[in-house]
């Protein structure tokens, strides 16, 4: 269920908030998870059952795993590390390592046939790493398991970061899952997060896809240049509002909640390097790799060779998790590669240069990898590339560059890239306490909302992003 959904908005949200303040603090956990579970369901349906599953499996894993030690213990992990995996790659991989080997067997006149029909279950890339994180942590004695069931169960269905993260870590709000103070400030600064959220998600990032999606839809032959770059530049918008606006509405719903979920994004597009972009997008998931696949790999202590294959097995990996495609690999390798470059960098001649032509040069060069994430496959992901520098050119134009930048259009990308761009993100969310702070908060949270609504009562719906993830 989306958050920018009339359902959420109107219906679900105001009742859940009703129930789940109405309850004693000491049936809070139940009553969120069946709340997290139901709104689960209106999306899922029957796949319910999975998130379930992983929510037993999990709790009595890290149960039996603080109980035990050595063979016994290491082998309670694994196991579980192997379930969530395995269930992972079931659904998510199985069809693309299928369509992958089948003609390779066929060399060999064993035929496949079609990959098995698997629904994906919305979510589950993140859901899958949460529990990772949790199983990894009380196997590493960072961490004491859940007490109850539901109270584990709780922390992984939260339905703010459920289906799209910030992917949060048990001993982050490991004291509010059992104890929650919630005060009006609390509340007021989790409405106008929420609303902050839903404003880069109907205003900048869906206006942007109505610019995006027709363009990329051109045929090859149909694309120019100019329009090319348009598109490309608008999408660059669209992906960091879209996710950055999930991240915010779930951080939000998280403070009203009485959770203070960790942020997810610190103003990526101001970076002046590779490097210095993975700490600032997408910061949960680059600490969970960082944390459970790149320092256990060796990280950089072991030599220069063994610090680029870590990064390239990260990387690989990371383009893996967004997605069971060609695309997906290439954007991942793509990044890999400039890491290691800006590594090598660092260690044979000094410091990499910063300033502004720093910074341009990072701005085209993420763009760029985003025709690797937009495209549908790596042929159009080529064309793309190719169009952008000239190397094709279009047979006929039926649509000129103005056709997809309107006067309206032009506005919203003018303000994305300054809302992307100035140094405006980080400090808008922390206003200082108090009743006049409340009342700006609330009237300009008022504004931004009505004039979603307005928006989204206009266009049609748009799902998010990162959902397919």
């Amino acid at each position: 269920m989306a958050f920018s959904s009339n359902f959420f908005l109107f219906a679900f949200m105001p009742a859940a908030f009703a129930i789940y303040f109405a309850t004693t603090p000491q049936l809070r956990n139940p009553v969120l998870l069946a709340i997290s579970l139901l709104f689960y369901f209106f999306d899922a349906g029957w796949l319910t059952s999975l998130l379930i599953f992983s929510i037993i499996v999990n709790h009595a894993a890290a149960k039996a795993i603080a109980k035990t030690a050595g063979l016994v213990q290491f082998t309670v992990f694994v196991g579980a590390v192997s379930v969530n995996l395995g269930l992972l790659f079931y659904y998510k991989y199985v069809g693309f390592a299928w369509n992958a080997v089948a003609p390779i067997l066929a060399l060999g006149k064993i035929n496949l046939g079609p990959p098995p029909a698997i629904v994906l279950p919305i979510g589950i890339s993140f859901f899958t790493f949460q529990a990772l994180s949790y199983i990894i942590d009380v196997y590493r004695g960072r961490i004491a398991p859940a007490r109850r069931l539901v109270d584990f169960g709780m922390y992984h269905s939260l339905f703010p970061q459920l289906i799209a993260g910030p992917i949060v870590r048990y001993a982050e709000i490991e004291d509010a899952v059992y104890k929650r103070r919630i005060t009006l400030d609390h509340v007021a600064a989790g409405i106008f997060r929420f609303c902050i959220g839903l404003g880069k998600k109907i205003i900048i990032a869906d206006n942007m896809g109505a610019v995006v999606d027709p363009i990329f839809n051109l045929p090859h032959d149909e694309l120019s240049a100019p329009i090319a770059w348009l598109g490309l530049l608008c999408y660059t918008l669209q992906i960091y509002f879209d996710f950055s606006g999930y991240s915010d509405m779930a951080i939000g719903l998280g403070r009203i909640l009485g959770f203070e979920f960790p942020e997810n994004f610190n103003l990526p597009y101001r970076s002046q390097s590779f490097t210095e972009f993975w700490h600032r997008w997408h910061m949960t998931l680059s600490r969970w790799f960082r944390d459970y696949l790149y320092i256990p790999l060796g990280g950089n202590r072991e030599g220069a060779f063994r610090t680029y294959r870590n990064l390239f097995i990260v990387f690989l990996l990371c383009g893996l998790w967004h997605g069971a495609g060609y695309t997906f690999i290439a954007w991942g390798l793509y990044h890999g590669t400039l890491l290691v470059i800006e590594r090598m960098y660092r260690t044979s001649v000094g410091p990499l240069p910063d300033g502004p032509l720093a910074w341009a040069a990072t701005f085209l060069l993420l763009m760029l990898s985003w025709v690797l994430f937009r495209s549908p496959d790596l042929t159009s992901a080529m064309h793309y590339f190719a169009t952008l520098f000239g190397l094709t050119q279009p047979n006929v134009v039926y649509y000129g560059f103005w056709y997809f930048l309107t006067a309206q259009k032009a506005a919203f990308l003018a303000g994305g890239l300054f809302f992307a761009l100035a140094p405006l993100e980080r400090y808008s969310y922390r206003l200082p306490p108090g009743t006049a702070a409340i009342a700006t908060r609330a009237l300009l949270a008022l504004a931004i909302y009505l004039y979603a609504v307005v928006l989204m009562s206009a266009n049609s719906f748009n799902p998010f992003i990162y959902f397919r993830f």
